[in-house]
């Protein structure tokens, strides 16, 4: 294989953090609550959120995200659940060349609450500025609804 084979098999990735100031089980059970999923996983321009969830290793997810070009599924298997310090689980949708991708949650305690840290492997090359946006926006969304529960409690 030549070196220009090598670099087109090459993988992107993405990480994003964001501090969230709700304890971490809150934060974690809303990455497997289907409800609490679609509320918050609207990236940028996605008007709503349906998401169906097994929560369990082995477990199949689906999020269909409406956009301002239509339906954009996303689906994936989840690998580990640690309740509340980690998720991992495959990603694939249209974006990702329909390929699966994996994707990382930590879940980290800090002074002021809980630090998500999102890691998305195995990303094409031409999809890592989209999903960063993408990842940096549904965790913008995730910190305004556990606001929303503060102020609710």
């Amino acid at each position: 294989m030549n070196a220009a084979n090598v670099n087109s098999l090459a993988s992107a990735a993405v990480v994003v953090r964001r501090t969230i100031a709700a304890p971490a089980e809150d934060i974690f059970d809303a990455w497997l609550d289907p409800e609490a999923l679609a509320t918050w996983m609207r990236p940028g321009t996605i008007r709503s959120t349906v998401a169906t969830v097994e929560p369990r290793v082995g477990g199949r997810y689906a999020i269909n995200m409406q956009g301002e070009s239509g339906a954009i599924p996303h689906a994936g298997v989840y690998r580990v659940i640690d309740r509340p310090k980690k998720l991992v689980f495959t990603w694939r949708s249209p974006h990702t060349g329909d390929g699966d991708t994996l994707v990382t949650v930590d879940f980290q305690r800090v002074a002021r609450g809980t630090e998500v840290i999102v890691t998305h492997e195995q990303l094409p090359e031409t999809a890592r500025e989209a999903h960063t946006r993408g990842w940096t926006s549904g965790l913008e969304h995730l910190d305004q609804a556990c606001q929303q529960l503060r102020k609710l409690s």
